[in-house]
This record gives structure tokens, sequence and C-alpha cells, in this order.
């Protein structure tokens, strides 16, 4: 089994270790970007394409994260609904990803960049 990226929570008078794999934090990222109305869908590279298509179901398709000792820098790639603003959408996403990944691991993020990479425009537009 290849080892993934974890990094480890540190507490003051700790009863044991915690270790969260990166994946985990792209997970919450991707989770908390789209339930931002506005947010069609995540936008994945050719392989995770291939991979839902396939019938497994990859939470972190689109996001990629940069886990540092204490802060975590995300990007994500969105397709967004047509007839939404792009910067307010961008601006919701940002404020939702950032306090998901702060509340539920503490670490503190430092950025996250938003790559607009299509608009749904549906079927009966």
């Amino acid at each position: 089994m290849e080892p993934r990226n974890t990094y480890k929570i540190h507490e003051k008078d700790q009863v044991g270790e915690v270790h969260i794999a990166d994946e985990v934090v792209a997970i919450i990222a991707g989770l908390a970007a789209t339930e931002v109305e506005g947010v069609c869908d995540m936008a994945g590279n050719i392989t995770g394409e291939l991979v839902s298509k396939l019938g497994m179901k990859n939470l972190s398709k689109g996001v990629k994260v940069e886990v540092g000792e204490q802060d975590v820098v995300v990007d994500l790639a969105l397709n967004l609904e047509y007839g939404f603003s792009i910067p307010e959408v961008s601006a919701t996403v940002q404020d939702r990803v950032k306090s998901a990944i702060e509340t539920m691991t503490g670490l503190t993020v430092s950025e996250v960049n938003i790559r607009i990479a299509g608009v749904n425009v549906g079927e009966n537009k």
C-alpha cells in the first residue's frame, strides 16, 4: 500500500496522536464548495472523470491541497450554474471552504484559489 500524505495534530496534554490524510482535507473542501448555491459541481481531470464514470465516487475531484505544518493552501476547479455572479459565488466558496477546514481540522487556511472551469447552461435554457 502506498503511503499517503498525512499531517499530525499536536495538542498539549494529548492522549495520543491524530493523523489526517491530505485527501480528507480535500474532501472537506470539495463538500463545502459544492454546498454553495451557484456551484454546479467540481471540475476534474480526465482521470477523475473516468473514475466517476466507472461508478466510484471521488469526493476530492477538482481539489488540490498543500498541507504545511499548520496551514493549508487549497486550489479548486469549479463548474458554475449559468446566471450566477462569478465573483459572489467565488467569494462565498472561499469563505465556506476556509471555515469548514479550519473548524474541522484546526489548521489555518492561508489561501483558497478558485479556477472556473466551466458554466452549466442547462438543458432547458
